[in-house]
């Protein structure tokens, strides 16, 4: 078996061919159409140099022609292991006819001037060398039977449909002008890849215009079973490639310049821009041409050329912010489902797609919010989290919000602040006001009183002998007895107080049509029996009580019990919100008692303990939240990886926010030293194994208890995944330091040992936690490993 192709048959392989696949091997290829922006198919807000401007982005001009814009440019698929996903009949065939194959694509036609013979040859040529382009390890596959009915209900509520074709009963697409067909992929990928592909699109296509749905394994699964069920397969044997014919296709590779576009290992891809520069460009030449012949040819429509042409003929200037959101909302097709201003929002032909499981609440939980000056409703840092972090306030809604990643969003949000930001604050607010807290010990004894009144007030105000927010919102982790709003408890960390103040005062001014009454109609208040009837006092008095967090008092009428998480035969793992973990917190109960957190955040461990797990007090998705059963060692919980320039360089701490201090100063802390959650999985004993990344470094991070160095060891084992040799320093411990012996460091409470690297103690730039201890490790290219021993002392 030749070591290009591991687990491919020896003298051929059989492939599975479906659908427009089969049709291509007949001879009849799809008509070409044009390169397919779904957001510029719609109705959208921009101008024919906007669209112009979009247009070039997503065809990435500036990969070939030097001066352009490239900042925000689509970035094609990743191809170092597309031989493990794709099968080589749709590769030879979309190579040689991109638009025919697939139509729509953004992948030009390179070969328009060849002859029909020269095109079969270079296209044979590239699939033998895309085929040995292999994962360097067999990857975890989707396993269990998967349910295509189940995936067909899927792909119809989760918001596929936002940019894809609906189907009949029969599979066959309803497609309307803008829709992405996926009617090619079934003949596209090897068994098991789509459901991989589905699982963490991403990770090979990281611009996000296929964007990460949030899927489960088994969800992916039976998402692809229905995307492949009903085609009829077509099995046919390919010769193998040899090696020459792999060699012959990366030279073809390097010729065509894939590597402009395409993400590779290989070193000696050198990338050329082999256009013109756009100041010597002829926009009615080459690729702009109607019959391309020396130029990539994109089968651009003549709408699409004038749009270009247009975008060029204008004099570069930087495009305003407001500017930015509108490309950008155009560009990620978010004006599918969200309405900003005067443009976007779901289609009428798809509005019966958008469900939720509480339909009492109206379109409000079904329909996904307005974008309409959302700068001025949510903080920054609450806006990146939703943004990046895929935080979710909203389980009632089927419809789910998408990841689109790093890349496809950068600056968007600092955009939103910048064009949406609310006027300030008219009044000063009734004392003791949350967003400008005082010391309690200085208080006035006035003003101590004023405060507790007001807490008792916003508990009467929300309770069942008051307003009765409780019955349509749950509260607090705490679910609703009525209907299931959204958690009152998420406002203060969401909201800023002055759309909260303007909102209480009239929702139906921000959200027509919405079901929660005005109970301060013309500011006067409908319960005048509470703080005097002072309906200005009222709504600061529910805001202070807000912002209290998790330490809030419940108010009557509301029933809550935490309930008791035991690990069994197999670990636990519980995600939510923690003290001992931050908003995106992990615990993890083992089998023997030992448990940890871990802040997916800012990817540390935070805390260890031994004995019982867990309590929870949240019964739906979005920001739950859990609390150790017993006495837990708290660690920090700043980033645990950095690339410092030098051993003397301070430690970036992890911005804290309270009532002191209620601005976050840096919303991107992790994001601005180089981190970023990728996910985690699971492995066949249910032990978790977190992936995350410091720069261009992957770290693969799986904590587990280590039964041979002691009951109360947990062992982290470090995986590392490196494009070149580097340095990495890691901060293992703080607190009050002692050096056992090499390697092996311990503070009261907890001894650490490691595997390797050199360490150093120095003072925290915490100063109340005294000192640091860090790892300088040595990384090589390619993968490496490091193990840290945690032993709880008595």
């Amino acid at each position: 078996m030749s070591p290009a192709f591991p687990g491919r048959r020896c003298r051929s392989v059989i492939l599975r061919v479906v659908g427009l696949v089969s049709s291509v091997l007949l001879g009849h290829a799809g008509a070409s159409e044009p390169p397919l922006i779904p957001g510029l198919a719609q109705r959208h807000p921009l101008s024919e140099k906007q669209a112009g401007e979009v247009l070039m982005s997503e065809l990435r001009c500036a990969a070939c022609h030097e001066g352009m814009q490239g900042e925000g440019m689509k970035l094609a698929p990743d191809l170092r292991t597309v031989g493990s996903r794709l099968n080589g009949y749709y590769l030879r065939h979309f190579i040689a006819d991109p638009s025919g194959v697939h139509p729509g694509t953004t992948m030009p036609s390179l070969m328009a001037g060849e002859s029909e013979e020269a095109r079969r040859a270079t296209s044979e040529a590239l699939m033998s060398y895309l085929l040995s382009l292999q994962e360097p390890q067999v990857p975890v596959k989707v396993t269990g039977k998967a349910d295509a009915n189940a995936g067909r209900e899927a792909y119809h509520a989760l918001g596929c449909v936002a940019c894809h074709s609906p189907r009949d009963a029969e599979g066959k697409e309803l497609s309307r002008k803008g829709d992405v067909s996926l009617s090619h992929l079934a003949g596209k990928y090897e068994p098991n890849a789509l459901a991989e592909f589905l699982l963490d699109p991403l990770k090979v296509r990281p611009s996000g215009r296929m964007p990460d749905m949030g899927l489960s394994r088994s969800e992916s699964a039976d998402l692809a079973a229905y995307l492949r069920n009903g085609h009829q397969e077509q099995a046919l044997d390919i010769e193998r490639p040899g090696p020459e014919q792999v060699a012959i296709g990366k030279e073809a590779f390097k010729r065509l310049n894939c590597a402009a576009c395409h993400q590779m290992d290989e070193s000696e891809m050198k990338v050329v821009r082999p256009g013109p520069p756009l100041a010597k460009l002829d926009p009615l030449r080459g690729c702009l041409s109607e019959t391309p012949k020396s130029a990539p040819d994109f089968h651009l429509s003549e709408g699409q050329r004038k749009s270009i042409r247009s975008a060029l003929a204008v004099a570069s200037e930087p495009d305003s912010a407001a500017e930015r959101i509108r490309m950008k909302l155009t560009q990620l097709n978010c004006i599918a489902c969200h309405v900003r201003d005067d443009f976007g929002g779901v289609a009428p032909d798809r509005d019966a797609f958008f469900h939720t499981t509480e339909p009492a609440l109206g379109n409000e939980a079904r329909i996904p919010p307005p974008l309409t000056k959302i700068g001025a409703k949510l903080r920054p840092e609450w806006l990146n989290r939703v943004l990046l972090d895929r935080e979710r306030v909203r389980p009632y809604m089927q419809t789910r919000m998408p990841h689109y990643g790093d890349v496809a969003l950068k600056g968007l949000s600092e955009w939103l602040v910048a064009v949406d930001h609310p006027e300030p604050a008219v009044h000063k607010s009734i004392p003791p006001d949350p967003d400008e807290p005082s010391d309690p010990d200085e208080l006035s004894a006035q003003d101590r009183e004023l405060r507790k009144r007001m807490r008792n007030g916003a508990l009467e105000l929300l309770g069942d002998k008051g307003l009765n927010c409780i019955s349509c919102h749950n509260f607090n982790g705490t679910e609703s007895q009525g209907m299931k709003g959204l958690d009152l408890m998420t406002s203060y960390q969401r909201l800023r107080p002055e759309w909260f103040r303007g909102y209480m005062r009239n929702p139906a001014a921000f959200r027509p049509g919405i079901i929660m009454p005005s109970y301060w109609p013309d500011g006067k208040a409908t319960q005048t029996g509470i703080l005097d009837g002072d309906a200005k006092l009222q709504i600061e008095a529910l805001w202070d009580t807000f912002s209290l967090g998790r330490s809030a008092r419940d108010p009557s009428g509301l029933r809550s019990a935490d309930i008791k998480l035991v690990v069994g035969n197999h670990p636990i793992v519980k995600r939510g919100r923690s003290r001992v973990a931050g908003f995106r917190g992990i615990a993890v109960g083992f089998p023997g008692g030992m448990n940890y957190a871990f802040n997916a955040q800012n990817g540390t461990l935070s805390a260890i303990w031994k004995g019982e797990f867990v309590y929870v007090n949240w019964k739906s998705q979005g920001a739950g939240d859990f609390t150790p059963a017993a006495k837990a060692l708290a660690l920090a919980q700043d980033v645990s990886f950095l690339q410092l320039d030098d051993d003397k360089a301070p430690w970036p701490l992890m911005p804290v926010t309270n009532k002191e201090k209620p601005v976050n100063p840096d919303p991107l802390y992790p994001r601005n030293h180089g981190y970023a959650f990728v996910g985690y999985a699971l492995d066949a004993a249910f032990n978790p194994a977190f992936t995350y990344r410091c720069g261009d470094i992957t770290i693969e991070d799986k904590p587990v208890p280590g039964s041979s160095v002691g009951p109360n060891v947990l062992r982290r084992t470090f995986t590392f995944s490196s494009p070149a040799e580097t340095t990495l320093h890691f901060r293992a411990l703080t607190g009050r330091i002692e050096s056992e012996s090499p390697g092996v460091f311990k503070t009261p409470e907890i001894r650490v040992s490691l595997s390797q690297g050199e360490t150093m103690v120095r003072p925290s730039a915490a100063g109340d936690v005294g000192q640091e201890l860090l790892v300088r490790l040595r990384i090589p290219k390619g993968n490496s490993s490091f193990t840290v021993d945690y032993a709880l002392l008595p």
